[in-house]
């Protein structure tokens, strides 16, 4: 079983990035979107301008203007902050199936099964969120929800430019006690301000002085939850990203170390790309009726193209067809390509097998379950494609 890998996504001072988009004048300057300071009204978000002069969101809208009174309010607009929120959501999904939406500017995704180290996923992601949405985003990574979502709090509080963060924080795997351990105590989860206070007054400063406590001092002040108590400082934690939300499309996409207009180089790569796909899909009880592909030229130049099927599918052959097609019909020949990628989408659940008259057609499912099988055992890698192995020989 292939090693777990969380991220935390936590878009930075959403509100406030996304005014800055509408109003690029608000760029660098102290201002928060909230309530009126006549009044009772409260900040919703502070711009990291503000937050230099000790302005925080949840804070009275008076407060705020007593602690800086040049402060520069906006008003909310929460219907254009929940369609650039959908904008990000759409690229988490197409990343991966496993995304659990938190809140309008946060999620938790598992990318546990791409293959690509943890790293370049989270610079590969903040990197596309930038590029097409133009929003900052922060990303927490490690073996387990919890310790990514500490991993992203902690990683943004360091970072103090005034700017947003764009923090990256990775926890290697074997390495969650040693990072949790000297943290302040209120960064676990389930403590609060107040709980936080009333555990130092006992002898608990940090995180670590939970995980070294004796099991009977620790009920007392858990009860039954003291094991899970002790577990979670030594960064035990085994909860799942849980996915609430209808999954749109599943995709998979490589930027290359090199451009490449060799297209027996491409099609080969869209083989292995559609072999993902087909696999996630299957592995999500998941089939689609629209094949797309999406090129990326070497002056970042990007498009997609789409194809409708007759029938739902979530096979790596008819993936593969239906995306080479569209690469051979919508390539400029000689153009050397930076990004490709295939994605499936219009999805439903193939309650039963995809085409129960086509003999061919179930042949294939059953192939494709028996190399998922033997994949999920060994390896990717343990299952080579004829054509593929030819052309390594050659």
């Amino acid at each position: 079983m292939s090693e777990r890998k969380i991220l935390h996504l936590d878009l930075d001072a959403f509100f406030c990035s996304v005014e800055e988009l509408l109003n690029p004048t608000l760029i660098g300057k102290p201002f928060v979107v909230g309530g009126s300071p006549q009044g009772r009204g409260v900040i919703v978000s502070a711009s990291y301008a503000a937050r230099k002069y000790g302005i925080r969101s949840a804070m009275p809208s008076g407060q705020a203007l007593r602690l800086y009174p040049e402060i520069i309010f906006v008003r909310s607009n929460h219907h254009i902050y929940s369609r650039y929120s959908e904008k990000v959501m759409d690229i988490l999904h197409d990343t991966t199936p496993l995304v659990q939406q938190v809140s309008i500017d946060e999620a938790f995704i598992d990318v546990s099964d791409i293959r690509k180290s943890i790293e370049a996923i989270c610079r590969d992601l903040q990197a596309r969120i930038d590029q097409e949405t133009k929003l900052p985003i922060s990303i927490g990574a490690g073996t387990s929800k919890m310790i990514a979502k500490i991993a992203n709090n902690v990683g943004k509080s360091s970072i103090k430019t005034g700017k947003a963060p764009r923090s990256i924080n990775i926890i290697p795997s074997g390495k969650e006690a040693e990072f949790l351990a000297n943290l302040d105590i209120q960064e676990m989860w389930v403590f609060g301000p107040k709980t936080a206070e009333r555990f130092r007054s006992r002898g608990f400063k940090k995180i670590g002085d939970i995980a070294e406590a004796d099991l009977k001092e620790l009920s007392i002040y858990f009860g039954k939850n003291a094991e899970s108590m002790r577990n979670r400082a030594l960064g035990i934690d085994f909860s799942e990203v849980h996915t609430e939300h209808e999954v749109k499309s599943i995709s998979n996409e490589i930027t290359f170390s090199q451009d490449s207009d060799d297209i027996h180089f491409l099609t080969q790569t869209l083989m292995r790309l559609s072999d993902k796909v087909g696999y996630r899909l299957r592995k999500a009880n998941q089939a689609g009726r629209v094949i797309h592909i999406k090129i990326r030229y070497s002056d970042f130049t990007t498009f997609t193209r789409q194809k409708n099927l007759s029938n739902h599918t979530n096979i790596d052959d008819e993936i593969y067809q239906n995306a080479t097609e569209l690469l051979k019909k919508h390539l400029t020949p000689g153009r050397a390509v930076r990004l490709l990628g295939v994605g499936v989408s219009k999805l439903e659940t193939p309650f039963q097998q995809l085409d129960l008259f086509n003999e061919g057609s179930q042949k294939r499912h059953e192939l494709e379950q028996a190399l998922d099988q033997l994949k999920e055992k060994f390896g990717d890698d343990i299952v080579v494609r004829a054509n593929e192995l030819k052309h390594t020989k050659d």
